[in-house]
């Protein structure tokens, strides 16, 4: 399976730049036939949080249309980074899984809300895990801070998850934070790390980039610098049960104790 992550930079509360940025990208990545395009966190909006109630999209049904269409016409999985939802219960920050044929796989909401951006005074936490399949993968899709859970990512190993998908706008000043949780993350789960984060700049924060791919002894198979870019690699996926055969922390786990 080859995976490309579209580590790009996003315009500032500006959904229609970057829905046009966005397509311009896929259609350049298709040149290299990836089976999956992975998007970074919050794509269309980037952390303009007080304007959410105005630039977030309704439902996610026009976020929807556009990476189905994408999908279908390309005939390529896409993780779909993640979107602000608007609902009559608030605003989302929503991830969207679509398949080669344009169909609606995946979907989950940002469970871990980080209050040192102010996530949580804009936005409501999901309450469902982040299970899909592609291409007959058992995969699972976490947004940003959630990588400081290990049960949180665990919950979805245990399950069956091989490849976890991390979608991110991971600040430059913790990039080391963002190195180490996810190499630990694929080391202690057996299992694929897919990164992508954004590059570039808003009027807070510079974002560290530095997607990566971790493979499930925690080999970092391909690594991106800050700066937008595409970054690829090729997992193989029979490697997963070989390493859970090889040290069996799943079978060995004490669930009388924890």
């Amino acid at each position: 399976m080859k995976v490309t992550c579209l580590q790009i930079d996003i315009q500032f509360g500006n959904p229609n730049e970057n829905k046009k940025h966005v397509q311009e990208e896929i259609t350049k990545a298709m040149a290299n036939s990836p089976d999956v395009i992975v998007l970074p966190e919050l794509w269309t909006t980037a952390y303009d949080l007080p304007r959410l109630d105005e630039i977030a999209d309704q439902q996610g049904s026009d976020s929807q249309q556009f990476l189905s269409q994408l999908a279908k016409e390309h005939q390529v999985n896409i993780v779909g980074g993640s979107i602000a939802k608007k609902t009559a219960d608030g605003v989302t920050n929503t991830m969207y899984v679509f398949n080669r044929n344009g169909e609606l796989v995946g979907e989950y909401s940002k469970a871990h809300l980080f209050q040192l951006m102010d996530e949580h005074l804009f936005l409501q936490s999901g309450n469902t895990k982040g299970h899909f399949t592609i291409d007959g993968a058992p995969c699972a899709g976490l947004i940003c801070y959630d990588i400081r859970f290990p049960e949180w990512v665990r919950a979805h190993t245990t399950e069956g998850a091989e490849i976890v998908f991390v979608v991110a706008q991971w600040p430059l000043a913790r990039l080391d934070h963002w190195r180490t949780l996810l190499r630990s993350r694929a080391i202690e789960n057996q299992c694929y790390i897919v990164a992508c984060n954004r590059s570039g700049h808003d009027p807070n924060n510079e974002f560290a980039g530095h997607s990566l791919m971790i493979d499930p002894w925690g080999e970092v198979l391909a690594e991106a610098d800050k700066e937008p870019t595409q970054l690829s690699a090729t997992i193989d996926l029979s490697k997963v049960q070989q390493v859970r055969k090889q040290i069996p922390i799943f079978a060995d786990r004490r669930t009388d104790l924890y």
